[in-house]
């Protein structure tokens, strides 16, 4: 059954995404609203790049620094998305099967992948959505059992 499903089957549909141009500290505040940890970036409805939360994470300042608290605001709101970004995405193809998004995934030790349509951004695949598919699949077997 695994090897006959799609990542279209998997996929979460309705992503959450943000634009180059937008700034750092808005999309984490997104990533901490919804939950998430890897934010798709999109440029002109195509898919331009990815951030995560650590890299979030890494562009913050650091405790150490001898700026006062309104320098260092001052400059996390000039850091845009686009400026931290991953730009060299790895993507699937929503038409895939499922099980070579998982040896992405765990080839590159990816927790989440994007997924496209001619470079459009329609889902992205997370470690979650593999985990309520495993664990649905198990609970139908053992209905039948």
């Amino acid at each position: 059954m695994l090897s006959q499903l799609k990542v279209s089957d998997l996929m979460t549909k309705s992503v959450i995404s943000a634009q180059p141009d937008s700034k750092l500290s808005a999309a984490k505040a997104l990533m901490k609203e919804f939950g998430i940890r890897h934010l798709p970036v999109v440029e002109h409805g195509v898919l331009a790049g990815i951030i995560s939360s650590g890299d979030i994470r890494e562009a913050a300042p650091s405790d150490a620094t001898t700026l006062s608290v309104w320098e260092l605001n001052y400059l996390w709101d000039k850091i845009t998305v686009g400026e931290v970004m991953t730009r060299n995405v790895v993507s699937v193809n929503a038409d895939e099967p499922f099980v070579d998004a998982l040896r992405i995934m765990v080839a590159r030790k990816f927790s989440s992948l994007p997924v496209v349509r001619q470079d459009v951004l329609v889902g992205i695949l997370t470690e979650t959505d593999v985990f309520h598919k495993i664990i649905a699949l198990a609970e139908a077997e053992m209905v039948q059992a």
